[in-house]
């Protein structure tokens, strides 16, 4: 996996991320130097106009980017339909709070999940994700264990899914209930941080 950490110089890497938004109406993250420390994921529920949570996972100097409307599953009978959005910028890890009305995704933003990643095969993740097919190891407070992230439509309307292992991590529970669900930093629902912005 490439340990290459971009800031301000992303350049096209994040020109789409940046080409949607307006930083001096949004207080989401320009894009900056991240902190150090082993490849990250967070996974964000996003209550924008369709709820949904966002799966981000550290690569090549940015967050690639999954919208999954039903979240990710420790069940390994859930298969998780994961749309691909933008390359996001690292410090996006960081973002809780509201994006205003009129902006892009306008909704609020809770970290619902955040820890360490690491590929379990294959040369990078460039290539893995070039031919469709992503074997991982997650380590958060919430998601532990092996996933996979596999592309089952290409072209225009690009889809994935992504499948917990059957592994010891693995339990029936599914996935919370996005309503009720607390930020892994803050211990806030959706609606105490919509409340307190």
């Amino acid at each position: 996996m490439s340990a290459k950490r971009k800031g301000e110089d992303d350049g096209e890497a994040l020109s789409a991320y940046r080409g949607r938004r307006d930083f001096g109406r949004t207080g989401e993250p320009r894009g900056g130097a991240a902190d150090g420390g082993g490849p990250v994921f967070v996974v964000q529920i996003h209550d924008a106009s369709r709820m949904h949570f966002d799966f981000r996972l550290e690569a090549d100097g940015v967050l690639k980017s999954w919208a999954v409307p039903k979240g990710p599953s420790t069940d390994p009978h859930d298969k998780r339909l994961a749309m691909p959005t933008e390359d996001h910028p690292l410090d996006y890890r960081n973002f809780e709070g509201t994006i205003a009305e009129g902006q892009y995704g306008a909704g609020t933003v809770i970290i619902w999940d955040e820890g360490t990643w690491h590929q379990e095969r294959g040369s990078s993740v460039a290539e893995a994700l070039r031919k469709g097919h992503l074997s991982f190891e997650l380590d958060g407070h919430k998601l532990h264990g092996g996933y996979a992230l596999t592309r089952f439509r290409q072209g225009k309307g690009e889809a994935w899914l992504l499948v917990k292992r059957d592994d010891s991590h693995a339990s029936g529970h599914g996935t919370p209930d996005p309503v009720r669900a607390r930020s892994a930093r803050t211990g806030r629902t959706l609606r105490q941080v919509a409340s307190e912005e």
